[in-house]
């Protein structure tokens, strides 16, 4: 049978066109796109189960796979197959997972793949820029729940000018090199390194890779509109029960609050708020907690959460005590290690970071090999979270996505104010001792320190601050130097670095 084969088309501003193509591959899935521009195409396919996993979160999987046959190439090694993503790889499905994550129900619980992989390369378009539209296509084209489309754009300013998906070419010429995610009407996600700008040309350059983005949203929905856009799925949603979630709000909710207002360190307040939940269940039957224990667990939570932004919308107060504007204390310490060529210890409340700087020669370079980048780098920074940094004990299982974005945000933060005649290959390793609230800006601080102590004359210090924000109705509360549970329990979690003249990194 011939398939049913359409193409929507996207003109972007300087002539060159991205298509949508759906309808001829992968059709077994729920959802498949082919996202071309150039010669570079990208599949992707989006696929989710039928019943809800038994966890109580979404279980969802964002996959991006560069194929080197893709670039006409081997893999590298004796083992010519690809095995474990690439770093790259790894920081390309973060991005895309970020926006798409919360736009999924909060009660859609059901195992969901999203799989993107580079089919053709071409060296004139950089993929990455491409996964985002191509993940949201695939979702849009399938009767996944979902609230509405988005898409994602490189935007990068060449001799003063703005450039959407840019070549690698244009990249080197750039002072800007942002990834923005963002939906019709909001921007979600922004990530990106910068040669010192300012706060008003980074809005600038966001408010640019938006517009972009809004075309590409409406090809989406022209494509999933004359494909014949399927009726959205039901889904066994969440069991609720108000009048238990009244009851438990009413009981609990002044006692969370009096706790949060407090100012108690991480581990005395999670004592109290667990013996709020404990004196809560304790008045509760055995027969009542073993048939509605995830209710129960579910609405403890939301009245803790409620409680504690209250309390910041309502007072300005924290959970450790500090205003909206309040820094935790610092304190730092460097050459703490005696036989590491440069070494800073960074604190900043109940976050430390401790960082080594090894100098080496053109032999200790990390060679890049992928089907879409071949090099070396001469500056590289590699990030570690062990599990006792949280007082958690859990199994190892390798480098961790979250540890290889860590890294490379603070790689980023750094690199810009390496002197360009820097005679040495220079590894940063930041080991991770203690964790409440943003420790890769931790670790850009103590690299900065650590790069200073093994005599790297680098042009300016940089610091990095995570800021957060709490929303409700028109009000609102911005948060400096924002703690893991405010992480947890916010709107927002933006982290930027820079010097004393500009931003570095986002």
């Amino acid at each position: 049978m011939i398939p049913k084969i359409l193409i929507q088309e996207i003109r972007l501003e300087d002539g060159r066109t991205i298509t949508l193509e759906t309808g001829k591959l992968a059709k077994q899935a729920d959802g498949s796109v082919v996202v071309r521009m150039g010669n570079c195409m990208l599949l992707a396919t989006a696929v989710s189960a039928r019943k809800n996993s038994p966890v109580d979160f979404l279980p969802l999987t964002v996959d991006y796979r560069e194929k080197f046959a893709a670039a006409g190439r081997f893999p590298g090694g004796f083992f010519k197959r690809e095995a474990r993503p690439s770093d790259q790889e790894v920081l390309t499905m973060r991005l895309v997972d970020r926006v798409l994550r919360p736009l999924f129900p909060k009660d859609y619980h059901a195992e969901t793949q999203v799989m993107i992989q580079l089919m053709s390369h071409d060296e004139n378009v950089m993929p990455d820029a491409l996964a985002g539209l191509a993940a949201s296509t695939a979702i849009q084209l399938s009767d996944i729940p979902f609230e509405y489309p988005i898409s994602e754009v490189r935007v990068a300013r060449v001799d003063g000018m703005f450039v959407v998906n840019p070549s690698k070419e244009q990249l080197l010429k750039s002072d800007i090199d942002i990834m923005i995610g963002a939906s019709l009407d909001s921007v979600a996600m922004v990530e990106g390194e910068f040669d010192e700008i300012s706060e008003e040309e980074m809005l600038d350059a966001i408010s640019f890779g938006h517009e972009a983005i809004k075309d590409q949203i409406k090809a989406q929905v022209a494509l999933a509109e004359a494909f014949g856009k399927k009726e959205t799925r039901s889904y066994e949603e969440e069991e609720h029960d108000e009048t238990l979630e009244k009851t438990i709000h009413e009981m609990t909710y002044d006692s969370y609050y009096e706790v949060a207002k407090q100012g108690l360190s991480k581990s005395d307040r999670s004592e109290k708020f667990s013996e709020i939940k404990q004196n809560y269940i304790a008045t509760l039957s055995e027969e009542d907690v073993e048939e509605k224990s995830d209710l129960i667990g579910r609405y403890l939570n939301n009245s803790q959460k409620k409680a504690v932004r209250d309390l910041i919308l309502a007072e300005g107060i924290r959970l450790d005590g500090r205003k909206t504007t309040d820094i935790r204390p610092i304190w730092c310490e460097v050459d703490y290690l005696p036989s590491t060529h440069g070494s800073a210890l960074f604190t900043r409340g109940e976050t430390q970071a401790l960082a080594t700087a090894t100098l080496g020669t053109s032999r200790e370079s990390n060679i890049i090999d992928s089907p879409t980048n071949q090099g070396e780098e001469d500056f590289y920074l590699h990030y570690n979270f062990p599990p006792f940094s949280t007082g958690e004990a859990r199994p190892l299982r390798g480098t961790s996505r979250r540890e290889v974005g860590h890294g490379n945000l603070a790689q980023r933060a750094l690199k810009k104010v390496l002197p360009d005649n820097c005679p040495y290959t220079v590894r940063i390793v930041s080991e991770i001792l203690e964790s409440n609230g943003s420790s890769s800006m931790a670790t850009v601080c103590a690299g900065t320190m650590a790069l200073m102590d093994a005599g790297i004359q680098i042009t300016k210090p940089v610091s990095g601050i995570a800021m957060g924000l709490i929303t409700e109705g028109e009000s609102f509360a911005v948060l400096s130097d924002i703690l893991g549970d405010e992480d947890h329990l916010g709107d927002m979690d933006f982290k930027v670095t820079g010097t004393a003249d500009g931003i570095t990194a986002c």
